[in-house]
């Protein structure tokens, strides 16, 4: 029988977990060129699916070609003052949510925006890390939240991009459980090779 030392185990913190095993997280490894756009649907998934088993109302931007914006309508976790609560390494990123702090493990800046009662909050993250404290705005809506995520190119292999078009079946199917899906949303594609708008159901 094996016997470890504590000078053999090796603590990683989460974003050296998801950067050493995407696969855990997004289906694919490092070395797939499907990455970028598992990022991008893992995290449209979270934002659609709630914890009740409805779906939320969502928008996507695809702004280039390892960058993307997710907007969702759920409202974020709370503290006794009516303020979001620490998410994950004290940002915004809601602890409830491990789907867009994995994209932010991948990420060399995200933008994290909490709409609360009219009351905005916004935050801007070096990978998982806050690279400062959390900016109070006037909210363009009463309920909800964006995170834009600029993956890490040099993470990423060379030439290996998102794939704007995002089928129904990647998104629902059997991972939905008992109730069929009637969501749509828009994917807004911004970048100059791309074409309009696109629509999911």
């Amino acid at each position: 029988m094996e016997h470890y030392t504590a000078d053999q185990i090796q603590v990683v913190t989460f974003a050296e977990s998801v950067r050493a095993r995407p696969a855990m997280y997004f289906r694919v490894g490092r070395d797939s060129p499907e990455l970028p756009t598992e990022v991008l649907q893992t995290v449209v998934w979270d934002a659609l699916h709630r914890g009740d088993g409805t779906h939320g109302r969502i928008r996507v931007e695809v702004v280039s070609d390892l960058s993307f914006t997710v907007v969702d309508d759920r409202r974020p976790t709370i503290d006794e003052l009516g303020n979001p609560l620490p998410g994950f390494f004290n940002s915004l990123l809601d602890k409830e949510r491990w789907a867009p702090a994995a994209a932010a493990a991948l990420s060399v800046r995200t933008v994290i925006e909490v709409w609360l009662e009219g009351r905005g909050f916004r935050q801007e993250l070096a990978g998982s890390v806050p690279t400062g404290p959390v900016e109070e705005f006037t909210a363009p809506v009463a309920t909800g939240s964006l995170a834009t995520f600029e993956l890490d190119p040099a993470y990423f292999a060379p030439g290996e991009a998102l794939a704007w078009a995002l089928l129904p079946s990647e998104l629902h199917g059997e991972r939905c459980g008992q109730l069929p899906s009637t969501a749509t949303f828009p994917i807004r594609a911004l970048r100059a090779d791309d074409e309009g708008f696109s629509a999911v159901g």
